[in-house]
């Protein structure tokens, strides 16, 4: 106190709020309650999933230049860009390793610790290895959510390493302001059965053992558009080990392989095609993915992950003839514990895929398959089998989406081109205020209330679409100023379009409390009545 600051936090003055008003001083050890009750673990955090990893592109860039460890023992290490390292031990044998950490991507305390070290685990089971020991990694806000929630992660994570068969044997914690959770695996493998993503040969083909699309499902779902298959489709194959996939792809010779997460499919088959020199190509529409999600990306529920793997490594990627931009989006989502993507010769690919639907991974698939010799470009296809349906989004005259202003922060997840375009929406008769009006059009001259409706109509829709401001600055104008002009039709429909934009209920309430603040009480009646009638 005499200093002025916090010993703790030196940004906040001594004595601190929580000193002054409840008494407590947490840098001497004193201790709030805890917060009781159940704990939403998506809303606590900006990107969920393995969404919160630093894009592929700046993590190249950062890493470039570092100095390399000089060992012949290291079999596999950081210059290879692979999912975990190996150490030779001798005797044939060779120690694999690798951590990994990442925020919920479920609301589940005891759900996302499963997830968490079904992730970890998954860099070991990529190359063919069979982990042993684990150590966790976790980061958690105290007292400022249920110490349960902390206690449950744990123990999914203990349940999910005890079905594997790993013993965790310590960890480390730290107090931070998101949730982080993972572990770092040890395992063992067999030195002449080690299964890099540089061994992909022209040839081959590819097997994708879980579907895509939890990164669009983890985002629905902060935003509140999820629905319950899609949700407990996509926590189920995140809770999936990769267990029983990498034992019968190493029994059956895969060339190579990688496992699906963060960097998204097309970031990971890039770098397996350019570490095996080779090009590649997939078949959207053979692409496994959940319930659900090709609706999501109809209506525009894109998470900005899509973005961020796109800039890392879209320059090798080549979308063929029908190929629209959000399949290839739905490729760049970035994945939580997501499937393996084997590459194994063409004569084998039938067997091992039977074999692993007969495992019970019935959502495994042929996706595609190696080209020829190349320098690492992804080539995506469709044979027309499979489209996505029509969403409430206005489309261009191609049919194809365009995000150049995509608004991928807070619940508003659309583009400045997709709002619904402004309409007269209380149902009034526009021709009222504009009876015998005289309009011109190039050559022709049309006269009287068709002409005048006509062109107010093209007027609202130059109106509503966005400008200066963006579709959901205009549409919480709209609300206000319905609220404001006391209109009920134009309120509630306008309400109805800005829950379909994304828009929460706190969202909609602000904006009609800046109408209620130029009218007064009456319009506080007057939205009140309409709200709650």
């Amino acid at each position: 106190m005499r200093i002025g600051h916090c010993v703790c936090d030196p940004s906040k003055p001594c004595p601190c709020d929580i000193f002054k008003e409840k008494n407590v001083c947490l840098c001497a050890g004193e201790r709030l309650d805890a917060p009781t009750g159940e704990v939403r673990l998506t809303a606590l955090v900006e990107k969920p999933g393995c969404a919160s990893k630093i894009d592929q592109a700046f993590l190249k860039e950062v890493l470039k230049g570092l100095p390399v460890v000089e060992d012949p023992r290291v079999l596999v290490g950081v210059p290879a860009g692979d999912d975990a390292g190996i150490y030779d031990m001798g005797n044939d044998q060779a120690l694999v390793q690798t951590v990994d950490v990442f925020t919920p991507s479920v609301d589940d305390p005891f759900v996302f610790g499963q997830i968490a070290a079904a992730n970890s685990l998954s860099d070991v089971y990529a190359m063919g290895g069979r982990p042993m020991t684990a150590l966790s990694v976790l980061g958690f806000p105290v007292r400022q959510i249920p110490d349960e929630a902390m206690h449950e992660i744990l123990r999914g994570g203990i349940d999910k390493m005890k079905e594997a068969g790993v013993a965790i044997i310590g960890g480390h914690s730290i107090n931070d302001g998101e949730i982080k959770a993972g572990f770092a695996v040890t395992g063992m493998i067999d030195k002449e059965k080690i299964v890099t993503n540089a061994g992909a040969q022209p040839g081959d083909v590819l097997i994708l053992t879980k579907p895509l699309g939890t990164g669009i499902v983890a985002f629905a779902a902060q935003i509140g558009r999820v629905d319950q298959e899609a949700s407990e489709a996509a926590a189920g194959a995140m809770t999936c080990l990769n267990k029983t996939a990498s034992e019968l792809m190493v029994q059956f010779g895969a060339h190579a392989c990688t496992d699906v997460t963060g960097f998204s499919l097309l970031g990971h088959l890039t770098e397996m095609a350019m570490r095996s020199k080779v090009d590649a190509e997939i078949i959207w529409d053979d692409i496994p993915v959940f319930p659900g999600v090709l609706q999501y990306i109809a209506e525009g529920i894109f998470p900005g992950a899509i973005e961020r793997n796109k800039e890392s490594c879209g320059e090798r990627v080549v979308a063929g003839d029908n190929v629209t931009e959000d399949m290839v989006d739905l490729c760049y989502d970035a994945q939580t514990s997501g499937g393996l993507l084997i590459a194994i010769a063409d004569k084998d690919g039938e067997a091992l895929l039977r074999r692993l639907h007969e495992e019970g991974l019935s959502e495994a698939a042929i996706i595609g398959g190696i080209r020829a010799p190349g320098s690492g470009y992804v080539f995506v296809k469709t044979n027309g089998k499979r489209v996505i349906p029509k969403g409430d989004k206005q489309m261009s005259e191609s049919g194809e989406k365009s995000r150049k202003t995509f608004i991928k922060d807070g619940p508003k997840s659309i583009s400045a081109d997709e709002a619904p375009p402004a309409q007269a929406c209380c149902g009034h008769d526009e021709s009222a205020c504009c009876a015998e009006a005289t309009v011109e059009s190039g050559s022709e001259v049309r006269t009287g209330t068709a002409a005048m409706k006509a062109d107010f109509n093209a007027f609202l829709t130059r109106v509503g679409k966005p400008g200066a401001l963006d579709a959901c600055t205009k549409q919480a104008v709209n609300i206000a100023l319905s609220v404001l002009a006391k209109c009920e039709p134009c309120l509630k429909a306008h309400i109805e379009k800005a829950k379909k934009m994304g828009f929460s209920q706190a969202e909609i309430e602000e904006a009609a409390w800046m109408g209620i603040a130029f009218g007064g009480s009456p319009v506080m009646m007057f939205y009140n009545k309409v709200t709650h009638s």
